[in-house]
């Protein structure tokens, strides 16, 4: 039986469901934070946020909502978005793919088990060769367009930070040598060293939690950003962008996330964390220590006290 639809909350229905989570679990003990990035390891611990905007442009926050956090990896679902506006579905999903890897999301590993393609835009070796479809004349160019995306998503300017894009940029080799093995499987569609800094100037923008719950908001809304009225992206490559986010986007606990939460998420190693709930809203949580996979932990577990209060997930039917 197919799930039901879900059902629009009330607003005081969601600002209790907010309040809730972030009294109970903003203190929540675990985790550490990131230490292969320099910037990330010097964030204090005990930031801590949740917000909920809905596709009428409702917004509901409780926290640290206006502290500014690195994008990371949640960077790849804007330009999978942007991606799927330029070349199309089947082209995404014939060159990427639209698969969990089964290993980490920065595994070399998984290239050569599967012959170089990286079957996901969500892990690093899809999201840097997704940066390589993005049409561009020059490395500058197409940065601006990944760069203007998350504005858009956000309805909002967002900048580069420089100190956090220093702080990658001298730190990834690791990401260099999974461009390479791309580029070598022809699975690299421009060069490998403009790919790589694209990628890493991408995750280094920074947001807050509300601008996280209004990218989400966007793809709840069919691609309309609900705060700003534009519409961003075409409604049918949204489906294409919640089924990657159900796949792999909490790593190797995105299946676990489906099962408990039953909700399309992202996170990014710098602490955010988002779930989208289609037709009704996106919520979202920041705290910067992370579980041993790289999901925030109290991001984690605020994003999943709002959901199960408001009765949430996509695989509830009824009776449940």
């Amino acid at each position: 039986m197919a799930g039901t639809r879900v059902m629009v909350p009330k607003s005081e229905d969601i600002a209790a469901a907010v309040a809730a989570a972030h009294a109970q679990f903003r203190a929540a003990p675990g985790g550490v934070n990131a230490s292969y990035i320099p910037y990330l390891a010097s964030v204090p611990p005990n930031l801590a946020a949740v917000a909920v905007v809905t596709i009428e442009g409702g917004v509901f926050e409780q926290g640290d909502v206006r502290h500014e956090f690195p994008i990371e990896s949640i960077s790849k679902v804007c330009t999978l978005a942007l991606a799927l506006e330029d070349v199309g579905p089947e082209e995404v999903r014939a060159k990427i793919g639209a698969d969990p890897t089964g290993l980490p999301f920065n595994s070399v590993m998984a290239l050569e088990l599967h012959k170089g393609k990286p079957l996901s835009p969500l892990v690093n070796a899809g999201a840097m060769s997704t940066v390589s479809l993005i049409k561009a004349a020059d490395r500058e160019a197409r940065w601006a367009r990944i760069l203007d995306m998350q504005c858009r998503l956000a309805g909002r300017p967002i900048e580069l930070s420089d100190e956090v894009n220093r702080s990658e940029q001298t730190t990834n080799f690791h990401n260099r040598a999974i461009a390479w093995l791309l580029y070598s499987a022809g699975t690299m569609y421009c060069e490998p060293m403009e790919a790589t800094d694209v990628y890493t100037r991408q995750c280094s923008t920074l947001i807050t939690c509300t601008d996280l719950a209004t990218m989400g908001a966007t793809l709840a809304a069919g691609g309309v950003n609900p705060r700003t009225g534009e519409r961003v992206l075409t409604a049918t490559n949204v489906p294409r962008i919640l089924a990657e986010m159900t796949m792999e986007g909490l790593y190797d606990t995105s299946g676990d996330w489906a099962y408990t939460v039953g909700l399309p998420g992202k996170s990014g190693v710098g602490g955010g964390i988002l779930a989208v709930v289609p037709g009704v809203m996106a919520i979202a949580g920041f705290s910067p220590p992370l579980d041993p996979v790289g999901n925030s932990v109290r991001g984690q577990k605020m994003v999943a006290a709002v959901a199960r209060a408001l009765g949430l997930s996509l695989y509830r039917v009824p009776g449940a």
